[in-house]
């Protein structure tokens, strides 16, 4: 393996997760979040992410790795397009099922992923906006890197599309350490269907609508259910104390 991707993949295994869990200790710390600070969160994470990326491109760039192998191409275009609505409808039905039950069980309602929904998901249409950017860019880079990048090279390291899909699964999984063990478990599932649907189309589209369509229902949508089922607790236990 080359010095860069091992230097790459290092970070991505072990410095990219600890910066994401201390970022959100941090937050947590906070009794609330401004607008501007999380106009600001939301434009430092775009500003990583392509930056990110663009050393990506450049180190297969230099090493001659096409942006095909990367599955920035579309090979097969009835297969990818049938593909992308079944893993969209699948996620979207997914989200919507699980909202739900949201408040169900309370120690997730006060969990610390619930606590940092409510802090630095968008609160009003400005933020919404700018909301819709940051998935935007979570959805290409993150796909990029993972089942791009990561996928393409343990596949061709270890000469095996199982081992690129687990292995890809696995880290994009750990970088979700902030969002503890459900998280963890959530986001390994989702990680293998977006690397399975990758390794079939050889394409990115469709992981990347997936991903687009799961990150953007939790950040309109989960936040508001937060609200609600924090707001009928209220009520019940104000009329238990009368």
């Amino acid at each position: 393996m080359h010095l860069d991707y091992a230097i790459i993949l290092a970070f991505l295994a072990a410095a990219l997760p600890l910066m994401g869990k201390l970022r959100v200790e941090k937050i947590l710390r906070r009794p609330e979040i401004s607008q501007a600070e999380r106009l600001r969160l939301y434009a430092s994470t775009i500003a990583f992410q392509w930056l990110l990326v663009a050393v990506i491109l450049w180190r297969t760039a230099v090493h001659t790795l096409s942006i095909a192998a990367l599955g920035l191409a579309l090979p097969r275009p009835v297969l990818t397009v049938a593909v992308s609505i079944g893993l969209v409808a699948l996620v979207l039905a997914n989200q919507l099922v699980s909202l739900r039950f949201v408040g169900s069980r309370p120690e997730e309602l006060h969990g610390k992923l619930a606590q940092v929904a409510l802090r630095i998901f968008p609160q009003d249409h400005i933020e919404r906006l700018a909301f819709v950017g940051v998935v935007s860019t979570v959805a290409i880079c993150e796909e990029l890197i993972y089942r791009g990048f990561v996928q393409t090279l343990f596949a061709d390291i270890l000469h095996s599309g199982f081992a690129g899909i687990v292995i890809s699964a696995a880290m994009f999984s750990f970088a979700h350490l902030y969002q503890g063990r459900r998280g963890l478990i959530a986001t390994f599932i989702v990680g293998l269907l977006f690397s399975v649907s990758r390794f079939y189309t050889a394409s990115l589209i469709p992981s990347v609508a997936g991903h687009f369509v799961v990150d953007l229902i939790a950040g309109y949508m989960f936040p508001r259910r937060l609200r609600e089922a924090l707001a009928s607790e209220s009520r019940i236990e104000a009329r238990d104390v009368q």
